[in-house]
This record gives C-alpha cells, structure tokens and sequence, in this order.
C-alpha cells in the first residue's frame, strides 16, 4: 500500500515478547484481508514495530546481518510501542 508516497516494510513484522524477545505471534504492521489476524488473548505482550518508507517498500540487509536498508536509498523510519493485552483493552507500555 502506498499513501502519498510512503510504503510499509511487509518483510518486517511486530512480534510477541516475553521470556524471549522474539516470539509468536507475529503481527504484521498492515492488513490483508486474504490472511487470517492473529487472536490476541489477555496477559499477551507484543511488540508493534512497522517501518515506514518515503518511497517503495522493498529493503535489503546489510553484510553485518542485522542492519536494514531501503533497496530504492530512500528515507526509512522504524518506530516501536509495547502493548499488553488487558481485560479492558490495549495498554501502551511505551507512552510516556
């Protein structure tokens, strides 16, 4: 999806956090209707971490494996919030 010019990394997704730092489910940082959403269930943690593009959504990774870069050279920005999952909603860990 491309909204005045910006693009979403699909490659990249949100992910549960607890006693690892990277565990199920993954939730990716737009929609498709075409795949079944993960069931989110209270006392869930995850961490919501979309990358946003000023131009197409294609990235590569870098010689050191880890650091991410926009195929196009384009500008990219990567934010993330922490959210519990509670009995009366989403609580944003991360907000100030």
């Amino acid at each position: 999806m491309v909204v005045k010019g910006f693009t979403v990394v699909r490659e990249m997704v949100g992910h549960g956090i607890g006693t690892s730092m990277h565990e199920e489910p993954q939730v990716p940082n737009y929609v498709d209707r075409r795949n079944e959403n993960p069931r989110l269930k209270e006392g869930m943690v995850l961490a919501i971490e979309p990358m946003v593009n000023a131009g197409k959504p294609e990235i590569r990774i870098l010689s050191d494996r880890w650091t991410a870069v926009t195929q196009d050279g384009s500008c990219s920005a990567h934010f993330e919030h922490s959210v519990a999952v509670t009995s009366h909603g989403p609580w944003v860990l991360t907000r100030p």
